[in-house]
């Protein structure tokens, strides 16, 4: 093994000129909300640990929660969970080993990506 000719094989394409595909992009935003979403869970134990402390506390937690910084954190959150639950069902189609050819794939992302945005916008809308 070490008189292997090493000079012949192919080389990874360099981050210059390597473009990044949807489904790529896609998977790595799938890990990124999924960690999003824990600083949300930890937001929403903060509240109900506040509830439970004091009156004062509750009215210092709930303002800042329902203030507009507040409310953008608690929409992207929920565009976290919409995305994180529909990338998760394609990896679980691309489990069975459907959807792996390059048109559904592309497909399958644009899928996630407007189904994601999609789903918000109709739950605050329903919820608000």
């Amino acid at each position: 093994m070490n008189n292997a000719d090493r000079g012949n094989r192919p080389l990874s394409p360099h981050l210059s000129i390597y473009r990044p595909q949807l489904t790529s992009i896609t998977s790595i935003l799938i890990r990124i909300t999924g960690n999003a979403l824990i600083v949300c869970v930890f937001l929403i134990v903060w509240w109900l640990f506040s509830a439970a402390t004091s009156p004062q506390y509750f009215e210092v937690v709930d303002g800042i929660i329902n203030s507009w910084f507040g409310t953008l954190i608690l929409i992207s959150s929920l565009w976290a969970v919409w995305y994180h639950l529909l990338g998760g069902l394609r990896h679980l189609i691309w489990d069975r080993a459907i959807g792996l050819d390059l048109k559904t794939a592309e497909y399958l992302g644009w899928a996630v990506i407007l189904g994601s945005f999609l789903l918000t916008i109709t739950t605050v809308v329903i919820l608000w």
